[in-house]
């Protein structure tokens, strides 16, 4: 069980470092144009991991509108909210916001799968909330500071989470590590449409030729982002969701460390307040908290 551990360990790692890498990418290339080719680059490398695997196969007929709805917000409107909000936010607060990821999630549950709330979870909410209300308004101009920026990548998450729900009720015998592959390819064509058709110009793309801003863009496309995504879904396969989940939290931590040492950005007192509320937010609102005390109850073996 360790391994999986130290590979959850190594994937919060590569996603909250992936947080600054995309933040430097865009400040270079159209964020939208960027996301088209980083998706579509993590895409086929999940697909050529699934063949090695001996996963690989074609949709059916019946996949391909499930397939393309689901894509519709866990790549396209995911990955566009993000990359264009996290041009207009610090690496903190964008850091700090997609650490709702997990709350999100189980509140979308409870909307769409009439999942019951307990008091835990529901303190859990408030909590989490509270965090990102917090970071997000902190900055010298108080309520003002809060940005564009801040409220797309909000929506970003708000997407996702929509869309793990709508994966939950899937019923197709389709491996989720391959679905992911094929929503990414298919995805990031839609993502490039808007980028041209919102004036995005494709030459920028050669920026990434230069040796520092392509590694930094192999790293996000291939490690973060395709490495990333089937490691998770392994994961949750091996150990259970409740305990994926709380592997999350160090996704943020890892992303807010990026931002201060390769952004240079400032962690103030407030973010680390703010931190400390979702991470308690999400170990409350996932069901983590009863699920260990339950387990020490003797109740889950």
């Amino acid at each position: 069980m360790w391994k999986i551990y130290s590979l959850l360990f190594l994937v919060m790692f590569m996603w909250g470092m992936n947080l600054s890498s995309i933040k430097v990418l865009v400040e270079a290339v159209d964020p939208l144009l960027l996301n088209s080719f980083r998706v579509f680059t993590a895409g086929v490398a999940v697909l050529i991991i699934c063949m090695f695997l001996g996963i690989f196969r074609f949709p059916k007929k019946s996949e391909w509108t499930v397939m393309a709805y689901i894509g519709a917000f866990n790549v396209v409107l995911h990955h566009a909210f993000i990359a264009i909000g996290l041009e207009g936010t610090s690496g903190v607060n964008g850091s700090l916001i997609l650490g709702l990821v997990p709350l999100i999630t189980v509140l979308m549950s409870v909307i769409f799968l009439k999942q019951k709330v307990n008091v835990l979870r529901m303190i859990g909410f408030l909590l989490g909330f509270s965090g990102v209300a917090l970071t997000t308004l902190t900055g010298d101009g108080g309520l003002g500071s809060l940005s564009y920026g801040d409220v797309f990548v909000f929506l970003g998450v708000v997407v996702q989470g929509f869309s793990f729900v709508l994966i939950s009720k899937l019923k197709a015998d389709f491996d989720p590590r391959l679905i992911t592959g094929y929503m990414m390819v298919f995805g990031s064509f839609f993502i490039f449409i808007i980028s041209q058709v919102l004036g995005a110009n494709i030459g920028e793309m050669t920026r990434v030729i230069d040796w520092h801003l392509g590694s930094v863009f192999l790293f996000s496309a291939i490690c973060a982002t395709a490495f990333g995504h089937m490691t998770y879904n392994l994961a949750i396969k091996k150990v259970g969701p409740a305990e994926t989940a709380i592997f999350t939290n160090l996704n943020t931590l890892f992303a807010i460390i990026g931002s201060a040492v390769f952004l240079g950005e400032v962690i103030m007192a407030e973010h680390i307040i703010g931190f400390v509320l979702i991470i308690i937010g999400i170990f409350f609102g996932t069901g983590a908290m009863e699920y260990f005390l339950k387990k020490r109850r003797g109740k889950l073996v």
